[in-house]
């Protein structure tokens, strides 16, 4: 049986139904870029601080009583999140590109961000505890510093702060380049996903829409990345089959709706988590205001929204995983097997000219 799916074909741009218009309309708020960003301090507020302090000191004695899984840790954290307001925007701010600290109000992308970088530094600490981790919970100024630390090697490509072109401004190089660096696994062709063969192209054919592409030279380097994007297979798994690739997805897991506009990659972002038997989405949505589970199944949500037609799956690796350098399997050569060094839970290296 052949495990390759024929190659999806780039998306036209003929947008389906009054759906779609609605959609395009949320993802103008959450993706095109505003011109003045909040008011919010860059470096975060002393609630900013005390949120990420109270939840680090949690998933310690989390850690200590219960020992969980990796993703297990990072979805129970994702799930204390839970009621936290929406906003968009959060990291465009006037002037240079500065690391954003916000907690108190989150978009999609910045609550997977910020419970990633919080589940990594809390699994430093073996079970038990150690005199590192103790003193990092007792330390302000060393906890701020470790969790800037997390967040810049999470947002920006690999881990350099370099400009407004330097964040992953596009989820599956967001997905690529943290594989690239084993901070997550990249399972969407694991799970025998399809191949997506459209352009990802919208910041630069929608240059007006983002502050910062005014300057040529930034224009010029979001092209480039494109170009380098274009070069990289990408997989998904189409809407139709995620009912029936869930028992695959595990708690933690980072899912990353596809969208149907033309030009962008990705249109949503969150969190698997399971309840009652059913894969859901822990995720901060435009529509609902605040950081909530999703009622209906992951399937059944993805089915409902005209502007997403299927899902990126990365999983997260704890601290200490090391970067796999090795070529994936030609399409053809046989399943993946439990030996296979993905299986194992190492990440490839293999995304180009980072």
């Amino acid at each position: 049986m052949n495990r390759w799916p024929e190659a999806r074909q780039p998306r036209s741009p003929v947008w389906r139904g009054v759906g779609t218009v609605v959609m395009v309309g949320v993802l103008g708020t959450l993706l095109w870029q505003s011109r003045v960003g909040a008011q919010h301090p860059t470096s975060g507020t002393p609630r900013d601080w005390e949120i990420a302090h109270e939840h680090f000191a949690w998933a310690l004695g989390q850690r200590a009583d219960a020992d969980p899984a990796f993703g297990d840790l990072l979805a129970r954290i994702g799930e204390r999140f839970v009621g936290t307001p929406y906003r968009p925007h959060t990291l465009e701010v006037p002037g240079p590109e500065r690391l954003v600290v916000n907690l108190e109000a989150l978009d999609c992308v910045t609550f997977v961000e910020n419970v990633l970088a919080l589940a990594r530094l809390a699994w430093t600490a073996p079970p038990g505890l150690t005199d590192a981790a103790t003193s990092l919970a007792d330390d302000p100024a060393g906890f701020q510093a470790a969790f800037r630390d997390e967040l810049t090697r999470i947002r920006y490509r690999g881990g350099t702060l370099d400009g407004y072109a330097s964040r992953l401004h596009y989820f599956s190089e967001w997905i690529a380049d943290n594989d690239a660096a084993a901070l997550v696994r990249s399972l969407s062709r694991e799970l025998g996903g399809a191949r997506d063969a459209s352009p990802v192209d919208f910041m630069s054919t929608h240059p007006d829409a983002y502050r910062q592409l005014a300057d040529p030279a930034t224009l010029d380097r979001i092209v480039r990345i494109e170009g380098r994007l274009a070069a990289v297979e990408r997989f998904y798994i189409p809407e139709g089959e995620i009912a029936a690739k869930a028992h695959l997805i595990r708690d933690g897991d980072i899912i990353a709706a596809t969208s149907t506009v033309a030009g962008l990659d990705i249109a949503h972002t969150g969190i698997a988590v399971w309840r009652d038997g059913d894969l859901r989405l822990l995720h901060a949505p435009l529509v609902g205001s605040h950081v909530q589970l999703s009622e209906e199944s992951l399937a059944e949500r993805i089915l409902r929204i005209d502007g997403q037609d299927g899902i990126m799956v990365a999983r997260p690796l704890p601290p200490g995983t090391e970067a796999w350098s090795g070529e994936w399997p030609a399409p053809g050569a046989g399943a993946w097997s439990a030996a296979s060094p993905l299986a194992a839970g190492v990440a490839r290296g293999r995304f180009p000219n980072r």
